[in-house]
């Protein structure tokens, strides 16, 4: 009984330590109600707006940055060395040459080159398969992408050239690229060969196969039409730099390690 009387004393006690605080807090309230009376609606609803919107637009910017894709896909026909270069920027090996692809290679590493760093954010690289029957594999990785790696043969570059630029257009022409304004770097690859073509060589004979090939497909009636977007500006020639996302080209060699272009790229999109 003696504790009890004892534990009621001290809640009394801190009852009466409170009371000071509780009329405190009564009269600022009372002092904030009586402000916001004094204020005219149109003026309080406008400061509550702006209150709001400026909270969602932080969520919003919040949201973003923690959302921001960390995704490169690495894409382009098959035999053009994208297995080759997804191990040279994630090991720096060349597993001894071509290695066919017939399933997505998927990891998510920080880049080769950049290992021996400190803290540096991890790259989610894909290479999806470029065999024809396999490239629709390519639609489930691009609404999630912050960049796209299209890589070309630039040794048989010219027996492959309308192929790469047909699968080049649709990609330019998709909905989840153009509205996203993915960025895309043309790689040439095995540049390290004498006899490779150039990145403008290579360039300029793509645009001007994606400027035939939009010519014979605006010509085909709306209905069969499978591409979201179109290319280019009317009466004008194609270049890369009327597309709406940006398009640079870039030389790369995946079996000698000559990589530091694309991981440029790469880094320019996916922050350290």
């Amino acid at each position: 009984m003696e504790g009890m009387e004892q534990w009621k004393d001290q809640l009394e006690q801190l009852k009466s330590q409170l009371e000071p605080w509780k009329n405190q807090l009564e009269q600022w309230l009372h002092q904030a109600i009586e402000y916001l009376n004094q204020i005219p609606p149109i003026q309080l609803y406008a400061a509550v707006a702006v209150l709001l919107v400026s909270t969602l637009l932080l969520l919003s910017f919040h949201l973003f940055k923690r959302t921001k894709s960390n995704s490169i896909v690495l894409t382009g026909l098959s035999g053009s060395g994208k297995t080759v270069l997804f191990y040279q920027l994630r090991d720096g090996s060349s597993h001894q040459g071509t290695v066919t692809s017939m399933e997505p290679n998927e990891g998510t590493f920080v880049l080769n080159s950049e290992s021996y760093k400190g803290k540096t954010k991890p790259v989610h690289l894909v290479d999806v398969p470029g065999h024809s029957r396999l490239q629709p594999k390519l639609d489930e990785f691009l609404p999630q992408a912050a960049g796209i790696v299209f890589v070309v043969d630039a040794l048989e570059f010219l027996p492959n050239c309308r192929l790469a630029s047909e699968y080049l257009y649709d990609i330019l022409t998709k909905a989840s690229v153009v509205k996203k304004k993915i960025p895309v770097l043309i790689c040439c690859n095995k540049t390290d060969k004498v006899t490779a073509h150039t990145k403008e060589f290579i360039r300029k004979q793509m645009e001007k196969e994606i400027d035939k090939l939009r010519a014979s497909r605006s010509a085909i009636s709306a209905a069969d039409i499978s591409n979201d977007f179109t290319l280019g500006e009317p009466g004008e020639a194609f270049a890369f730099s009327q597309c709406r996302n940006k398009v640079t080209v870039a030389e790369a060699s995946g079996l000698t390690g000559e990589v530091a272009q694309v991981e440029q790229f790469i880094r320019e999109h996916v922050k350290p």
